[in-house]
């Protein structure tokens, strides 16, 4: 069990003249052979997985059958606590078809609460069944890191991932919780989870997951990063790097992209704000060691690969579940950054880089079935005392929050400046002042009008005298408080009220102009 995740073992010597024991399992064609030599030991496992495929979609298909004959009613709390098996015999039952994938038991976790999920996502039962098990499931080559196996249905709508024992049981105790967050907020960037089933056969449990695709398979990903915000050890290996399509980490981020990648005002506000509140709702949860996963898709790089032809790399079929898609998960609308027709159907955020390519990018957090156990804590304990432990990625679930926000809106995605127009500066500068300037004129004349002819000449000139000192100060490059060197040559002559209050106002703006 511990070498499932080698698929194959090359340079396996020739066992001639050596002793070969074969064990043979008829579930999942799973075929063991040890190989004895004087000196070495060799343990080849070989699979194929289509016999794994072919069961998940056995009961599949039976488990949502049987559900759509259950009346609908509201999600109780120990609906969260059921778990219904069904028996698979190679030669049928009653309730079951004949197959030949050997017998296995197919069990179904909390089906009530997960077809409330599936309908809140506006995900009907026979989409469901159809989009997993019309036709055969596609198996993705690059694994995860645990050595889990991905299966993607072929509209590219649902990804199937197989689970380790605790993951399955965290996501158990998860369910009430995560129930409770999307009553209350549908659009995050936390995976949707729409159904957790295991396959048990020849005392193997394979428990599996079915989630939202975040990068479909039918967009080509010229870029792919798993980032979450600590810089040790946050490097592609060697090994990685040599794959068609390399999954990049924090630091391959910094270095390749170190300007980040550019949004709209609206798109980086909307994005840092589900940021922020996913990642409270995780730290509620104790949760650390998440990742949000990128998928770069360039469209000015992928128009010259494809040079005059159009290659149309939009899904074949309309969106099936809602929200699952990166716009809508941030609560934007897909937006112009130049004309863009592809985000319409694959969901893309649109974006540019430094050199002013346009963008699509794919977004999602991922691995958040891990909790800040005691393994945990003693593995943060041990790395920091080796290295800085702020920076290592196991660390307490605040911390590690705060930190993941930090990286992903300051040093991934940066929002666009947006200078105004040169034209409209200048527009703004050069005519703001003179209507205002034609206001106070008005103002002093309509005064000087009104004046009764029994005002003295005295006063009528300490009005001229100020508003021919204003004038000076204001179409020169003389500060406001200039106005009042000027005043002295008035000195003498009596100042109304009006006249203090006009000065006050012509002095200020004045100011606020120079």
């Amino acid at each position: 069990n511990q070498y499932s995740k080698y698929r194959y073992l090359e340079n396996v010597p020739k066992h001639s003249n050596k002793v070969c024991i074969l064990y043979y399992f008829p579930f999942l064609s799973v075929k063991i052979t040890l190989y004895f030599s004087s000196s070495i030991s060799y343990f080849v496992f070989q699979t194929t997985s289509s016999a794994l495929k072919g069961a998940i979609q056995l009961g599949i298909t039976h488990t949502v059958g049987s559900l759509s004959q259950k009346p609908e009613r509201d999600v109780l709390l120990q609906d969260f606590e059921v778990v219904e098996s069904i028996f698979f015999p190679c030669e049928g039952s009653n309730l079951t078809p004949a197959h030949h994938y050997g017998d296995f038991r197919f069990k179904t976790y909390a089906p009530i609460a997960f077809r409330y999920f599936r309908e809140m996502f506006g995900i009907r039962p026979d989409d469901y069944m159809y989009s997993l098990c019309n036709e055969t499931l596609i198996e993705l080559s690059n694994s995860g890191a645990s050595g889990s196996l991905f299966y993607v249905s072929r509209d590219d709508e649902f990804i199937i991932k197989t689970v380790q024992h605790k993951e399955a049981e965290f996501l158990q105790k998860l369910l009430p919780g995560y129930f409770m967050n999307l009553n209350q907020n549908k659009r995050t960037l936390l995976p949707k989870f729409y159904g957790l089933y295991c396959v048990q056969a020849g005392g193997k449990n394979i428990r599996i997951v079915v989630m939202n695709n975040l990068l479909p398979i039918s967009v080509q990903m010229h870029l792919k990063y798993d980032l979450k915000g600590s810089t040790y050890k946050r490097r592609a290996s060697a090994k990685e790097r040599d794959k068609k399509v390399p999954t990049f980490k924090d630091l391959d981020f910094i270095q390749d992209m170190p300007d980040g990648l550019l949004l709209e005002a609206d798109k980086y506000s909307a994005l840092c704000k589900t940021i922020q509140r996913d990642c409270l709702l995780l730290q509620s949860f104790k949760i650390m060691d998440y990742s949000l996963l990128v998928g770069v898709h360039n469209l000015d790089q992928a128009r010259e690969e494809a040079g005059a032809m159009a290659v149309d790399q939009r899904r074949p079929q309309g969106q099936k579940s809602l929200y699952s898609t990166a716009i809508e998960a941030i609560q934007a609308e897909a937006g112009s950054m130049g004309s863009m027709d592809t985000e319409d159907r694959t969901g893309g955020i649109p974006a540019r880089n430094a050199k002013g390519q346009r963008l699509l990018v794919y977004i999602g957090i991922i691995d958040i079935l891990q909790s800040y156990r005691l393994v945990k804590k003693l593995e943060h304990s041990w790395k920091a005392l080796v290295h800085d432990g702020d920076t290592v990625s196991v660390h307490r679930p605040s911390f590690y929050a705060e930190r993941f926000q930090k990286f992903m809106c300051n040093t991934v995605f940066k929002r666009v400046s947006q200078k105004p127009s040169p034209t409209k500066k200048r527009r703004a500068v050069g005519h703001g002042p003179l209507r205002k300037t034609t206001a106070l004129q008005h103002q002093f004349s309509s005064e000087s009008k009104t004046e009764s002819e029994g005002d003295s000449g005295k006063e009528i000139k300490t009005r001229e005298c100020l508003l021919a000192c204003w004038k000076q100060s204001m179409f020169t490059d003389t500060p406001g408080d200039s106005v009042s060197q000027h005043v002295p040559a008035c000195t003498g002559l009596p100042l109304q009220p009006s006249t203090h209050t006009v000065f006050s106002c012509c002095s200020s703006h004045a100011v606020g102009s120079s």
